[in-house]
């Protein structure tokens, strides 16, 4: 069976696409939780920690009733009691996962495929807590993934998945922003 690519910014179109049908489901504004994921000791696998750290002092750190940013770090099996009250209607974990593409790629890892794909050594595997979330929690769960350059031991984060970061950041952030505009706002428009 032939593998199919991921377009080059398909991973903010369905992004967009996945917040409008949360946002069109009800008249409340969605919860998301947003879990950064990975080790900072090892490089690019820091690379979710990072994003997690950027985001909490952005708009969704000021809206704690919609938006909860976790550090998750290599075990994030432990935010689960913080998840359970939260309530989120969206868990976005967000890590460096090795899919065989450039170092700094971004795509989204489909469910199926999460076993084995991360770049980083979690207490728990990314499938079985994504599986414990959705049935436990009744949310949906969603990996965004970055092609790690090295996920060495000390080694600083690579430029590639720096800038990964900083896209992915500068996406979410702006995308935050949209969804706690009035409902005239322009996330139909996306």
């Amino acid at each position: 069976m032939e593998e199919t690519k991921t377009l080059p910014n398909t991973w903010k179109t369905s992004l967009h696409l996945r917040l409008q049908q949360l946002t069109s489901k009800s008249t409340n504004l969605p919860r998301i939780a947003i879990l950064g994921v990975g080790n900072q000791f090892r490089s690019d696998d820091g690379a979710g920690v990072l994003i997690a750290r950027a985001l909490s002092k952005y708009e969704c750190a000021r809206d704690p009733d919609h938006f909860l940013v976790i550090e998750a770090g290599h075990a994030p099996e432990n935010t689960t009691g913080a998840l359970r009250k939260f309530a989120p209607d969206l868990v976005l974990l967000v890590d460096a996962a090795d899919m065989g593409e450039t170092p700094g790629t971004i795509q989204w890892v489909p469910a199926e495929h999460i076993d084995g794909m991360s770049a980083s050594t979690h207490s728990l595997p990314l499938s079985i807590l994504a599986q414990y979330l959705t049935l436990d929690l009744n949310c949906s769960v969603a990996l965004l993934g970055i092609q790690p350059y090295s996920n060495h031991v000390g080694d600083s984060i690579s430029a590639e998945v720096s800038g990964a970061v900083q896209e992915i950041v500068h996406e979410l952030d702006m995308l935050i922003q949209s969804i706690q505009r009035p409902p005239h706002s322009t996330l139909g428009s996306i």
